[in-house]
């Protein structure tokens, strides 16, 4: 009987972990808003979930689209990952999100800040994300108008 072996990353120990390293550069491309640089991880036969928003993607152009609108709606979100975790193709990231949203209310506009904690699950097949998994808290996230611009696009 053969046993896997998961490890969390210790970034310390200069060891590659191709699936954590694959992570952190898609999550680094989009805090720095380089959209294209972050789909370049992608496979062309890739699955990109939401589970929160309920929203799946598999087209790097609609996913061009979910990033580009989230970052429209929400300008000032950064995610610092807490942790990470590798398990042969696999990587699990640990984030937490603070962003703020602004909502019109009459001649005003608000700003309510959000703060919210997730997780991602990546899948590497052959060196490139396969599959995408974020799981977080979908009331306190406030991304309600986001997945009601992108509920046409939903895709099964």
């Amino acid at each position: 009987m053969s046993m896997t072996t998961c490890t969390k990353i210790d970034r310390s120990l200069s060891r590659t972990a191709l699936a954590v390293d694959v992570l952190q550069s898609v999550l680094e491309a989009l805090d720095q808003r380089n959209i294209p640089r972050a789909l370049g991880q992608f496979a062309d036969d890739f699955a990109f979930n939401d589970y929160a928003l309920d929203l799946q993607f598999r087209d790097k152009e609609c996913l061009t689209k979910f990033f580009q609108k989230s970052f429209e709606l929400f300008p000032e979100t950064v995610v610092e990952l807490v942790s990470t975790f590798e398990c042969r193709d696999y990587a699990i990231a640990e984030w937490k999100l603070t962003a703020t949203q602004s909502e019109p209310f009459g001649s005003r506009s608000y700003r309510f800040p959000i703060v919210l904690r997730g997780s991602t699950i990546i899948q590497i097949e052959k060196g490139r994300i396969a599959r995408w998994s974020d799981y977080y808290d979908k009331m306190t996230s406030r991304r309600g108008r986001l997945k009601a611009f992108f509920e046409e696009w939903i895709e099964y």
